[in-house]
């Protein structure tokens, strides 16, 4: 059988979301985790408040109608080797990343049995979410930090690796709210041959196969770099500006699609 094919869906939030009113993008999550019999795993590695953050996904996500929700608290590498937390990813039918610090989801998580066991469950079709550090840290390759820049610089950005769920992607959210175009540019520079996302608060990607739709009160912006027809990385230093030629750019609103392998967005007729 074809992997990818059953792989499961991607939530991936700019930040920021509605968890009190119409919860426009939870909701969408709770329903790919199975709806009333969702089984959700909140992970808390990316923020320094692991259970007053918990708490609060425990309440929304139980106000939504998720039958039962597990907190997996990763505060050092130790605790992505415990039984219990690998014990709830391996029953959960939805995994949610908290916001924080992206960083520390690498730290704590990246290549441990806990990780193993969520690449696991997605590739089984798990639904796997995350919000704002949640959402960064999805490529292979992740935005660790930056300057909040219109024009882009060498030093407007600073990449590491991510926890691979989403590749040959760069992220960024809370983007129009923060003014971010400028270092995920900057990135994609220094990553060639990526697609950029950014995406707003309060919206997210659903990535299904090959393909996302736009859910959300904000919008998407899609930077494809692949059509760039000339930069000036070489010999610059680092606080000097970049020259960017020829890229491409879209912005997509709710229910916008766009195919991530042709870089199209699918315009309904």
């Amino acid at each position: 059988m074809n992997t990818a094919a059953k792989r499961g869906p991607l939530v991936i939030i700019g930040g920021a979301e509605d968890r009190d009113g119409d919860c426009i993008v939870l909701r969408e999550f709770v329903r790919l985790a199975g709806g009333l019999k969702a089984h959700i795993a909140v992970m808390t590695a990316a923020t320094s408040l692991p259970k007053e953050v918990g708490d609060d996904y425990i309440r929304i996500f139980k106000r939504l109608g998720a039958e039962l929700v597990d907190l997996v608290h990763t505060e050092c590498r130790d605790d992505s080797q415990r039984d219990e937390n690998i014990h709830i990813v391996e029953q959960a039918t939805g995994i949610f990343f908290t916001g924080g610090d992206q960083s520390r989801i690498v730290e704590f998580i990246r290549a441990t049995p806990l990780d193993d066991a969520m690449h696991k469950r997605h590739e089984e079709g798990v639904v796997i979410g995350g919000t704002s550090a949640g959402a960064a840290m999805m490529p292979d390759e992740m935005i660790v930090g930056g300057l909040s820049v219109s024009n882009p610089s060498v030093n407007a950005v600073s990449m590491g690796p991510g926890m691979g769920f989403l590749p040959e992607v760069v992220i960024d959210q809370h983007f129009a709210q923060r003014g971010r175009l400028g270092r995920l540019l900057a990135a994609l520079v220094q990553q060639p041959t990526m697609l950029g996302l950014g995406i707003d608060e309060d919206t997210a990607i659903i990535v299904n196969g090959d393909e996302f739709r736009v859910v959300g009160r904000g919008a998407v912006t899609v930077v494809d770099e692949s059509t760039a027809t000339h930069n000036n990385l070489a010999g610059l230093l680092k606080d000097e500006a970049i020259a960017l030629c020829g890229v491409k750019l879209h912005i997509l609103p709710h229910g916008y699609r766009f195919n991530l392998k042709t870089h199209q967005p699918l315009i309904e007729s």
